[in-house]
């Protein structure tokens, strides 16, 4: 059973010929497929249009949002909505080829929990090109998964990777490191890509600084998130070390001045005072926080499990992990 995802906003022109080439495709890759289009409050025809191949296709179903959520919120809604035991998450802009499919079965069949598209050869503005290099340059670099198209929206997984990874915000460009960082095993395999042919590109400056933040937070969730204080406490300690020898340094200072052993420039017209006093107080400050995000841990933490099962033998079988997405 394979759950083709696809997130809609504003693909009115689109979402036809793109049925037409998933059923061509699909129909004869797997045994069953259903496919779920999410509008994420398109001001278009779209929901029309999906209202429509609902009706002429019962393998379709669609979720309408009240409003545009994001990308990451209309994909968690699909993967809750998935049945399958593979999901496929792909754009509606017909730039994803479906015809792809196949090939991404055959790596998930080699065993591999996640392919990732690859768009070699991009038929975008450079002005989408180049940024992209310098970004998923950063995100191989800080996360340790060397891919060369993090962001690309065809992507392939099993179910337990959508049960395992939480995507809010615009983290769903993330999926493969967050994964990754769950033990998955992770691939890239090379994919057709298409001009766009109906719509307009989503794609802006905004976007670009919005995915240099997100990485930050997804390089600390990756590294602290279960150990908060390992990052916010060192970084206190190291201020709170510099502000205390400073201090201390002053203190002898002060003492040498007061019983008169030498005569010296008064501690409270030096700057080495306020820097010490800011270095302690930030020091203290980060170490705070990174006690408050220790407790929010513990308290949160029986929410979500801190490992991954890949599977689990017992003398009467073998019980495969992990379960479908929930």
């Amino acid at each position: 059973m394979l759950s083709i995802i696809v997130p809609v906003m504003n693909e009115e022109g689109s979402l036809r010929l793109l049925w037409e080439e998933i059923v061509a495709t699909a129909q004869d890759a797997v045994d069953k497929f259903e496919l779920i289009f999410i509008d994420d409050g398109s001001t278009d025809s779209s929901w029309t249009v999906i209202s429509e191949l609902i009706a002429a296709d019962d393998r379709i179903s669609g979720i309408r949002f009240r409003r545009n959520f994001g990308k990451a919120a209309a994909l968690t809604a699909g993967m809750r909505a998935a049945d399958g035991d593979l999901v496929l998450m792909m754009d509606a802009d017909l730039q994803d080829d479906p015809a792809e499919i196949p090939a991404m079965l055959k790596l998930i069949e080699a065993g591999h929990d996640v392919v990732n598209g690859w768009k070699k050869h991009r038929l975008d503005p450079w002005h989408k090109v180049y940024p992209s290099l310098v970004f998923n340059w950063m995100v191989s670099r800080m996360t340790g998964l060397n891919l060369h198209d993090h962001n690309c929206g065809l992507k392939m997984f099993r179910s337990g990777v959508a049960s395992e990874i939480n995507i809010y915000g615009e983290l769903h460009r993330f999926i493969p490191v967050l994964a990754f960082a769950r033990g998955f095993k992770v691939t890239e395999m090379p994919v057709h890509h298409r001009s766009r042919q109906h719509g307009e590109s989503k794609y802006g400056v905004r976007r670009f600084i919005r995915g240099l933040l997100d990485l930050l937070t997804v390089t600390f969730l990756i590294s602290f998130g279960r150990r908060p204080q390992h990052a916010l406490g060192a970084v206190g300690l190291f201020f709170f070390g510099i502000g205390a020898v400073g201090l201390g340094f002053l203190s002898l200072v002060w003492l040498v001045n007061a019983v008169g052993l030498m005569a010296t420039e008064p501690i409270g017209s030096r700057p080495l005072l306020a820097y010490s006093i800011a270095a302690t107080l930030l020091g203290g400050q980060a170490m705070s926080l990174g006690l408050l995000a220790e407790l929010i841990v513990a308290y949160m933490g029986n929410t979500r499990d801190s490992y991954s099962i890949s599977e689990r033998r017992t003398h009467t079988g073998e019980v495969d992990i992990p379960a479908k997405s929930s």
